[in-house]
């Protein structure tokens, strides 16, 4: 159990409370500082009253401004490491991630993919800061606001005769008239729109507390962004995916779990014409062509029911569309945008067989580049076997041939050749500019005929439910922001003393603007203008300097 703080006003304060709740008298006697500190009104905040448990000392941490900044700027630190190298989905579409930051970059790239910086938004321990970010705010918020909202909804009108000494701005009017003073000091503090609250003849005038839950209503807004950007890790909240569709293809739309399907038919690229004076000086700027469309021609299918594991799925055409840049096709809450294309990618190669004792061709065989069969009948006993293939050939470290990806940038191939005279076969490795003879000399030959390519459309899909709730927290940020810059909290309090009015006042900000209200009260009412006790202190330091120097 805390023990509660008895004032002699007869208010129970929480233990921890620096100055009465009810009639603001210090309860810790502290003579050194002339002016009172009003932050939080001298509540109890628990980070400041208990530090025995592990519960405790876990609120501690996360209720300290210095962990909340700290965090931020290792959240910040983070996000400024991730713009060094690209992001994983800004890589070149038929780059391996795990090999192409280490090859492009080195060691360093090493580091930036192991340490998952390459997908930063999504990695574990960038979304363990962000929750612990979102908790300090939490946990700090909840430390000032509640006994903040407490001191304030419990104070009285009519405070202690040291709580009002101890103020920025006191003064005394001495006066044989003192009720009439504080009727006419309440008019005009009603005509700057303050509120009043009397108590036994005593004034407290009060305007613009609101803006005391400023930073509050800040802190929402930020938990509220952090919630939304946390929600995208949840399936079915966010899609940001890329989506590569040949010429002729159809697939499933990914981040749809193969409710979609979508067919590309054809790639459209258009440019500007030279020709035209409209267009030649930035053509000439550009040293070249510039695109004026590119556009792919698609159709958009829906799966019908739940197709068995490797059944082909029955499709249901929703509709045709042309998908341009900004010009996204939208469907189900989805938006399918062209990204990206690659024109002319090589689709299928031809190659012959021939007897190269006569130049004599015995067949030609058509390899799809994207799922070659493995073997190839020419006829009249003459039969192709494709031993192995390399869609992006390179000779490795040991001089062995291997391939850096599967897109057929750069295809190989080892084709074993059987013929009426060979019934064993030959062996032939043959690639763009390269047709050599591993195991010794052969009489037969595979040579490239020709070969097929086409375009290919690269899209992005997107969805996000997540950002409504950014967008409100951002709003809401914006207004706690305006709440606590454009407003103040004022207070003043009239307390008659006998004949006497005592008069102190206090503001969280902008004292020249609260001031300006202090001197409109006292011309309109007669009460002396109260003595600023901070500037009072710092005309009396300065002239102690100016006497010993002399």
């Amino acid at each position: 159990m805390s023990q509660e703080i008895i004032c002699d006003c007869g208010h129970r304060n929480p233990e921890g409370t620096i100055l009465c709740e009810a009639c603001g008298k210090p309860l810790q006697a502290d003579e050194t500082k002339p002016i009172l500190n009003m932050r939080y009104e001298g509540s109890a905040r628990r980070s400041q009253t208990y530090n025995k448990t592990p519960i405790d000392k876990i609120w501690n941490f996360f209720s300290s401004v210095k962990v909340g900044i700290t965090l931020i700027i290792l959240i910040l630190i983070a996000i400024a490491i991730g713009t060094i190298f690209p992001q994983d989905v800004y890589i070149p579409a038929n780059a391996d991630p795990q090999t192409f930051y280490k090859d492009q970059y080195g060691i360093l790239g090493e580091w930036y993919k192991a340490l998952g910086f390459d997908h930063l938004y999504n990695s574990w321990w960038f979304v363990i800061l962000l929750g612990l970010l979102g908790l300090s705010i939490i946990v700090a918020s909840i430390d000032r606001f509640i006994p903040l909202h407490r001191a304030l909804k419990n104070q009285k009108v009519t405070r202690h005769e040291r709580f009002m000494k101890k103020q920025r701005l006191f003064g005394v009017t001495k006066t044989d008239t003192p009720a009439s003073l504080i009727e006419k000091a309440a008019e005009a503090l009603k005509e700057k729109h303050y509120r009043i609250r009397e108590e036994d003849g005593n004034i407290l005038a009060e305007k613009g507390r609101f803006s005391r839950w400023g930073p509050y209503v800040n802190h929402i807004g930020l938990i509220i962004v952090l919630i939304g950007g946390m929600l995208r890790f949840f399936p079915g909240m966010y899609t940001n995916e890329v989506l590569w569709l040949h010429e002729g293809e159809t697939a499933s739309v990914p981040g749809t779990h193969d409710k979609f399907y979508l067919t590309n038919h054809k790639f459209i690229f258009q440019t500007y014409n030279p020709n035209d004076k409209k267009y030649q000086q930035a053509l000439q700027t550009a040293g070249g062509s510039i695109a004026k469309n590119y556009q792919s021609d698609v159709t958009l299918y829906k799966a019908e029911g739940h197709p068995v594991l490797g059944e082909e799925p029955k499709l249901k055409k929703i509709k045709d569309a042309s998908v341009r840049v900004n010009h996204p096709l939208e469907f189900n809450h989805y938006q399918l945008f062209q990204s990206d294309f690659r024109l002319g990618e090589l689709y299928k190669m031809n190659f012959e067989l021939i007897d190269k004792r006569n130049d004599k061709s015995h067949g030609e065989i058509s390899v799809n580049l994207f799922n070659p069969k493995s073997s190839y009948n020419l006829g009249n006993g003459y039969r192709i076997r494709l031993l192995d293939y390399f869609p992006d050939f390179y000779f490795d470290k040991n001089n062995e041939p291997a391939s850096k990806s599967d897109n057929p940038n750069n295809p190989a191939f080892i084709f074993k050749m059987f013929s009426p005279d060979h019934p064993n076969g030959e062996t032939n490795f043959i690639a763009i500019k390269k047709n050599l003879e591993p195991l010794g000399k052969n009489d037969y030959k595979m040579i490239l005929s020709g070969l097929k390519t086409r375009n290919v459309s690269g899209f992005v899909v997107k969805r996000d439910f997540t950002i409504w709730i950014v967008f409100l927290g951002a709003i809401i940020f914006l207004i706690g922001v305006a709440q606590g810059m454009y407003w103040n909290h004022r207070r003043i309090w009239l307390r008659r003393k006998g004949n006497d009015i005592w008069m102190s006042a206090v503001t969280n900000k902008n004292w020249f603007g609260f001031k300006k209200d202090i001197h409109y009260l006292t011309e309109k009412s007669g009460l002396s203008v109260p003595v600023d006790r901070l500037e009072q202190k710092s005309f009396e330091q300065e002239r102690g300097r100016s006497h010993e120097h002399s």
